[in-house]
């Protein structure tokens, strides 16, 4: 994955409360396991009708915030199935960062997996957020400082565990992770096994 460790964007705002996964990757496309190219699949049905026709108006297909690689939604967001293609959508689409009141706990589990930060804030702010980005402000989330600006201001502290921080600005997924963690006991264990068991190992050709 590539490593996230400073995003500055405009952001894109999306107040709808529970947008679900299905809105967010349509369950037909489930079928659809390569990453590359899911981003045009991101928020289909809002996007497009069904004779594949543009509908006006949705926020990432607005041309000021086409580039957008942060989405400030509402509470909910990304409840309903553990489909982890609709964060690879997301991802494919550009976006790094979703900001909310709350996530569904598997969206968010797979976000810390496949490179996208996911940002709790209270409802309030997450309305002053949205009137920021509407205004087309700059926003900064800076994760090795853990800090959250938007046109210079602060916003708050990233409080985020630091195993996530850590896959995040690594660009590491759960293999990496656990190769860190646990890499020296594994090749312990591999060197032990070929010492004691060295037939298993022996080229079968000879």
């Amino acid at each position: 994955m590539t490593p996230l460790t400073r995003i500055t964007s405009r952001a894109a705002f999306l107040p709808e409360e529970n947008v679900d996964t299905d809105i967010i990757f349509p369950a037909r496309f489930l079928l659809l396991m390569d990453r590359d190219g899911l981003g045009r699949y991101a928020f289909h049905d809002r996007r497009f009708d069904r004779d594949g026709n543009a509908i006006p108006g949705f926020v990432l297909d607005d041309p000021e915030f086409a580039d957008a690689k942060i989405l400030i939604a509402g509470d909910g967001f990304g409840c309903g199935s553990s489909r982890e293609q609709a964060v690879w959508a997301l991802a494919g689409h550009g976006i790094r960062c979703v900001i909310a009141p709350s996530f569904g706990e598997i969206f968010a589990g797979n976000c810390a997996k496949n490179g996208v930060l996911t940002i709790t804030l209270p409802q309030a702010q997450i309305e002053t957020l949205g009137a920021l980005a509407q205004e087309k402000k700059s926003f900064e989330i800076d994760l090795e400082r853990r800090t959250f600006h938007v046109e210079g201001d602060k916003v708050a502290d990233l409080d985020l565990p630091e195993t996530e921080r850590q896959m995040l600005v690594n660009g590491w997924d759960e293999t990496d992770l656990l190769l860190r963690d646990e890499g020296a006991a594994i090749d312990a264990f591999e060197r032990a096994h070929r010492d004691a068991q060295p037939w298993l190992f022996e080229d079968p050709a000879r």
